[in-house]
């Protein structure tokens, strides 16, 4: 009976509305959850009629199908820390519900609520307690990016930071020798090889010396100087580098009194430095202090009592048509920089994160290290992903498989750190949709006392 059926349909629809009430409420109270995706409900018609119309008809209601709209994304404000993060653009943080995954099975989880903090363990940690994985960089500075092998993946923790040293890998002197300098008359009898006509031991006076600092593998301070003596060859000066103390470094044959390399700097004559012609090598290799192989000729090794290890230094000199660098111009010698990179120990003092998701470690000395990188995960439908609660899916056949790629490629979206992600609920319309949502249950309600007093009608007929 058709009066029987609008029973049944007046039903449904106080069903539907209580559910889309339930999704607004939902919607409502998670207005201010970081990285929330609202609930849609849709209503959907459960009627169905030929072509060419039914000569009784009967109601068969309404269902109703609540979806989330994950692929709308919240407006970014800022967070109150570095390890506070959003991602601007498509895509999900990697977590878990635990940092370790020592079974191998732990649920793998895609979450847009960035509010990281560091637990008592030192591992990250949003505020639903799940764990944030990243690829880490190795020591080299590489990372290993695969877009589907989680085991490549491991918790971020920054309770392993300790302090660190960087020893000095270049050094760039910037300077300026006079071209009118006088000719030393120990410049016609020098000989870097011999003690008593070099500039190391102190046996010849040079035309121009300064001293540079570097940092070894532990950091600390050396000392190595620059000694020029102005050759009774146009445009050419000799050249000597060595380490101040000399017992800070033991030397192979060709090299005496704390040399490090020796040879000879020439210049055009525009007063630029001429590459081709001078000799000085521009490569610094010095052996670990813990080496105990017969050194070679013109070798260089720290010296077994400073403890350090090997290190390479290049040095920078300029290069013609280069600004900068060692110049010979008519005015006098002077230094005007000399920049080395390194540092000495510095202790951990907090962390950055770069929009390429480098999650990189700041040291009180300067130094900054990137330790890890923090990968960002796609599916093809992010509508079709199930919720778990805590702002946080899982992919379904309808979401389609994830690929991790690195923020900025592909389809994914940057990071921003210091950024939290809004939930992407607007209030107004959640309001609207509220009392339109009341309407239509009131309706609903309306036909099933419609339908009472018109079965009560058709009861008294009898009577």
């Amino acid at each position: 009976m058709s009066i029987n059926s609008a029973l049944a349909a007046g039903a449904s629809g106080l069903v539907a509305n209580s559910s889309a009430l339930a999704a607004i409420s939902d919607n409502i109270a998670n207005v201010n959850t970081v990285g929330y995706k609202r609930v849609e409900t849709v209503f959907t018609p459960n009627y169905k009629i030929r072509g060419g119309g039914e000569i009784r008809y009967a109601s068969s209601g309404v269902a109703s199908n609540s979806r989330l709209d994950v692929n709308s994304a919240g407006l970014l404000n800022p967070g109150s820390s570095p390890t506070d993060m959003a991602i601007d653009g498509a895509g999900f943080f990697v977590v878990r519900p635990t940092p370790s995954n020592a079974s191998g099975a732990d649920a793998v989880l895609f979450t847009r609520s960035g509010s990281f903090e560091t637990d008592n363990e030192g591992f990250l940690r949003n505020d639903a307690g799940q764990y944030l994985f990243a690829w880490p960089v190795q020591a080299d500075g590489s990372v290993s990016l695969n877009p589907s092998n989680l085991n490549e993946l491991e918790a971020v923790n920054l309770s392993n930071i300790g302090g660190t040293a960087q020893a000095t890998s270049s050094v760039r002197i910037n300077a300026n020798l006079q071209a009118s300098q006088a000719i030393s008359p120990a410049a016609a009898t020098y000989a870097a090889g011999a003690s008593a006509t070099n500039m190391a031991s102190g046996g010849v006076t040079p035309d121009f010396q300064r001293t540079i600092q570097v940092y070894d593998t532990q950091g600390g301070v050396r000392s190595i100087t620059l000694s020029l003596l102005k050759s009774t060859t146009a445009n050419q000066w000799h050249a000597e580098l060595h380490v101040v103390p000399a017992s800070d470094v033991t030397t192979g044959a060709g090299l005496i009194d704390g040399q490090i390399a020796t040879g000879v700097l020439a210049f055009n004559t525009d007063g630029e430095i001429d590459a081709a012609a001078s000799t000085l090598p521009t490569t610094l290799s010095f052996l670990g202090s813990n080496n105990v192989a017969a050194l070679g000729a013109t070798d260089v090794q720290w010296a077994a009592a400073t403890g350090v290890g090997s290190q390479s230094i290049t040095l920078d000199l300029g290069a013609s048509g280069s600004p900068g660098g060692m110049t010979q111009f008519d005015s006098p010698s002077t230094l005007n920089s000399t920049v080395a990179d390194g540092a000495i120990f510095g202790a951990f003092a907090g962390v950055e994160v770069s929009t390429d998701g480098f999650i990189s470690a700041r040291f009180t000395n300067g130094v900054v290290r990137q330790i890890y990188q923090i990968p960002v995960a796609t599916v093809f439908n992010p509508n079709g992903l199930a919720s778990t609660g805590g702002a946080s899916f899982q992919v379904t056949d309808d979401s389609g498989a994830f690929t991790l790629n690195a923020p900025g490629l592909g389809a994914s979206g940057t990071i921003s750190s210091a950024t939290l992600e809004n939930s992407n609920v607007d209030i107004a319309t959640e309001f609207a949709d509220l009392i339109i949502t009341q309407r239509a249950y009131s309706a609903s309600s309306r036909i099933i006392t419609t339908a009472d007093e018109m079965l009560n009608e058709a009861i008294q007929m009898k009577r």
